[in-house]
């Protein structure tokens, strides 16, 4: 059977709406032939001649039997004024499983070929529409948990990442340049010298902007992909009651039974803009279950996993060798110490707990009577937010691929002063030099392999 070779000149289709069942779905198109292919499939005006950017209603029939498939609403794009710069089609019909699929049918009947995985996206990309660092916020748009991370991802969707990355490049570029008039015209007795301080001041200043974009690195990942954090105490001290309250609802099971909860529990929730990927763990304890060890030690890999451990004590217990085993355990990490069950007589040594954890905030809750919780939320966001501006107004790192590169930069960078500082030649550093401006231009695509595109744009949706 022949194989059909796809271009990025063919006329593509795909859903670009959730499968199942809701008010509308629109099925989008993008290619030269797009008007061409809806025409022999719709019934109404003729969409060769309406005015771009209009939305028109009609019927989509299939050309072989006449039947009618579904009353709609077309959306006719010509490019270049676009997203993909192409002519695009939306047909906006009833949502649902079979009048949607049954009307991209006839598209790729017709004329048009299923679009890959983010391919909408790629051809804006390769028609400069947007650059990679765009299209990449595309999908962390989608995929925003929370309303400020949804402004970070709007925020590079409008290209002030590339702005940042673009003037760097400039400046590089602008150096590189005047390091070369100035190796063609050796006659001058200084021009050595001229040329490594320029090398040098530019070396400095590029790297120091770059080490300040990395200093939001962190807090970028985590509100892409959410603040992985583990909630850890012995048996029946509260943790299954507040993931239950962070989350608004009983995912887990509460009872005065110890033991209960056997494995690891991971929801997302939102606290003060703070996207927390909660796992509630199993009680860390000795026991001879042997499904309730499985479930202690996954824990155990939790809190190692984890950015962020909340580890609950009982407030009107003594202190155990589990809860002393566990602060032990989360030493290091990144932690919130909670004393639960206030609303009760308090039996804990108070003077222990501050020995064993140190310096730290001690917070204290009842999850029961909702007491002391809001000073948890604001600690969380205190914790995570902690020195990083406004994330409406500054450029902040959410993705691995752009602080990967920026590293390597930043190397290069490091390279040049290096080089400079043993007394290496001007040609040598300058090789560096350029290194640091190529890594740059990886980040907003100006420089990029094939491999890289197809990589970047698979893990994108149909239809995006």
């Amino acid at each position: 059977m022949a194989v059909m070779q796809t271009t990025e000149y063919d006329t593509i289709a795909a859903i670009s709406t959730p499968p199942g069942e809701g008010a509308i779905s629109i099925v989008r198109m993008s290619g030269e032939e797009s008007l061409k292919v809806i025409a022999k499939i719709f019934k109404g005006k003729n969409l060769q001649d309406v005015r771009t950017h209009t939305i028109n209603y009609g019927h989509i029939v299939d050309p072989e039997t006449n039947e009618e498939i579904d009353e709609v609403m077309v959306s006719v794009m010509r490019g270049p004024k676009t997203f993909t710069r192409e002519d695009i089609i939306e047909i906006n019909c009833h949502g649902g499983i079979v009048p949607t699929n049954k009307i991209l049918q006839l598209l790729l009947q017709n004329g048009a070929r299923l679009a890959e995985p983010g391919e909408f996206t790629k051809r804006a990309f390769l028609h400069g529409r947007i650059d990679l660092t765009q299209a990449e916020s595309v999908m962390d748009l989608i995929r925003a948990k929370t309303d400020r991370s949804m402004k970070v991802a709007l925020n590079q969707l409008d290209g002030n990442l590339s702005k940042l990355i673009k003037n760097l490049r400039q400046d590089i570029l602008d150096t590189l340049a005047q390091v070369e008039v100035n190796i063609d015209y050796p006659e001058y007795d200084d021009v050595e010298t001229m040329t490594t301080k320029i090398l040098k001041e530019k070396a400095t200043e590029v790297k120091a902007q770059i080490e300040e974009l990395l200093r939001t690195a962190n807090q970028g990942k985590i509100m892409r992909d959410g603040l992985a954090t583990a909630i850890v105490g012995r048996p029946n001290v509260g943790k299954s009651s507040l993931l239950n309250y962070l989350l608004h609802e009983d995912k887990a099971i509460v009872t005065d039974v110890a033991g209960t909860t056997r494995d690891v529990i991971e929801e997302y929730v939102n606290i003060r803009d703070v996207p927390l990927k909660l796992v509630d763990t199993a009680g860390i304890r000795d026991t001879e279950d042997k499904v309730e060890k499985i479930g202690v030690e996954r824990s155990r890999k939790a809190i190692e996993k984890a950015d962020l451990v909340m580890v609950l004590l009982n407030a009107s217990e003594a202190l155990t060798s589990e809860d002393r085993r566990l602060l032990e355990l989360t030493q290091g990490k990144k932690r919130i110490v909670i004393l639960n069950k206030t609303d009760l007589p308090r039996k804990i040594d108070m003077t222990e707990v501050k020995q064993l954890v140190g310096g730290e905030e001690l917070l204290s809750t009842s999850v029961l009577k909702n007491d002391g919780l809001d000073e948890l939320e604001e600690q969380i966001a205190k914790m995570f937010f902690n020195g990083i501006e406004n994330s409406q107004t500054t450029v902040m790192l959410t993705n691995s691929r752009h602080i990967a590169l920026l590293h390597r930069a930043k190397d290069s960078l490091q390279s040049v002063l290096d080089g400079i500082e043993s007394g290496m030649p001007v040609d040598l550093c300058q090789i560096d030099m350029t290194d640091a401006w190529d890594d740059l231009g990886e980040i907003t695509g100006d420089s990029y392999q094939d491999e890289l595109l197809d990589q970047l744009f698979s893990q994108f949706c149909l239809g995006k």
